[in-house]
This record gives C-alpha cells, structure tokens and sequence, in this order.
C-alpha cells in the first residue's frame, strides 16, 4: 500500500523533541519531522540506534543517550537538546516497552519499573518544556497511549495500566496548559508492524486473528502512527486538545 503524505508549513524550522525516538514508531516520528523541515532533537537510551538513525537522516536531527527512568538525566538531556536546537515547541512523549509480564509473578519493583518506563517520564518531560511553551504563547504535546487496554488485552497488568494512565495525564494537562495555547493529545496506536513486534509476537496465526478484528484489511506501519503526530503538532490542528487520536484501522 502507498501514500501520498502532507507538508504542513507551520512545522518549518519547528523544535521538537521526541522521547524514544531512535528505533520503532518513534524513529518514524523523527523521520516524519525531520522531512517538514523541523528541527528536531530526539533522546533514547539505544547509542548505536541513536547513531545509525541520526547518519541516515544525514545530520538533520540531535541526539541525547539516556535513561528515561532517571528523571535528572531526562532534564539534563533535554537541556542540551535545548542549547543545541532552541526551545521545543512540540514535545512527543513516545518512549515506552511493551514487555509482557504474567500478573501472578509482578513484584512490586517491576510494577514501579513498568510505571517509570511508561508513564512517569512522560509528566516531567511536560514539566520541562512547559515553561518554554508558554512563554513562546503556545506549543503542541503528543503523548503515545496504547489500545492494548481499550481492547481489555491481557498478558502486561503494568504496561496496560500505565498506559491507560496516560490519558488521564493528557486530560489534565490539556486542562492546564490550555490557557496558555498548549494543545496536549494523545494518539493511540493498535498493533503496529515494528520490527521488535515481527521479531517477539507476529505469527501468521497471530495476524489472521487480529485481521478477523480490524475494520480495514492492511496491517498498520508505523508510518501512519507518524502522520497522526505530525498532523496534531502542526497548526493544522490548532482547535485539537485533550483527545485521543485512534491508528488502529478500526480495531475491536
């Protein structure tokens, strides 16, 4: 299947930040911006990844290695990213492991682990950038949530339950920021065609079942996730906030 994509020129020379963008659906958001012209920084704990992605892209983009889970490193890679690039005006909370987990062996370490893994960073990513986007009278986050729990899947207790969350962090903040002309979203992917899902969960039994749920025939690249980020952080979108963005070709 092709397409034929958009240019939004309100993201030309944009900052923007991305969280877990140097391999999967972030490293196509990264992609996806970088070709609107913007100037966009992204932070993953993954160097060679982070490395190979930045050479493919052929200079046009940043990079900070870190551990989102650290909260002082995020702020400090964020930091650096800003000195490098100027003040983000769009920030995508991608970052985030689907890593399955049988609830009856969750310790509570793990819980926390998952919690900082895949929701946690997210809230102090928008407490970095925040202050910059006000004071710039506007800005656009996108947080990646998951249909993994809209679909009451089973097999990650922790993962569906932080990512469940993460609408209620983008209700909240959209109600916050608001006033200040910060839109705040989230986009729900379904099951996605990375190459970590090839490699750990795709079976062709697997696929014939999840066809059998979607409304639509084609299994979904990570491309079209991308799309939906770029559309919600150009100005295309200005009258959107505080909703969720379903890529998931109508997934039951």
């Amino acid at each position: 299947m092709s397409a034929t994509f958009a240019t939004y020129p309100s993201l030309a020379g944009k900052t923007v930040f991305v969280t877990g963008g140097a391999s999967g659906i972030g490293a196509e958001i990264v992609t996806a911006f970088a070709a609107q012209g913007a100037k966009v920084g992204f932070v993953d704990l993954d160097a060679a990844a982070s490395a190979a992605l930045a050479e493919k892209l052929g200079g046009a983009v940043a990079f900070e290695i870190c551990d989102l889970r650290d909260i002082d490193a995020l702020r400090a890679a964020f930091a650096a990213l800003r000195e490098t690039l100027g003040p983000a005006g769009v920030l995508v909370n991608n970052a985030a492991r689907d890593d399955r987990h049988d609830w009856r062996d969750t310790t509570a370490d793990y819980f926390d682990d998952r919690i900082a893994t895949n929701l946690r960073h997210m809230f102090f990513a928008i407490q970095a950038v925040a202050p910059d986007m006000i004071e710039a009278g506007g800005g656009a986050i996108i947080n990646m949530g998951s249909n993994s729990w809209w679909e009451a899947g089973g097999g990650f207790p922790a993962y569906a339950t932080a990512k469940a969350a993460v609408h209620g962090l983008t209700r909240t903040m959209a109600r916050d920021l608001g006033d200040h002309r910060i839109r705040v979203n989230t986009v729900v992917p379904g099951w996605i065609m990375t190459e970590r899902q090839k490699e750990l969960w795709v079976t062709p039994e697997a696929i014939e079942k999840h066809r059998e749920r979607q409304c639509l025939p084609d299994l979904i690249e990570p491309v079209y996730v991308a799309r939906m980020v770029v559309f919600l952080a150009s100005d295309d979108a200005a009258m959107c906030s505080a909703n969720n963005y379903m890529v998931e070709a109508g997934s039951i």
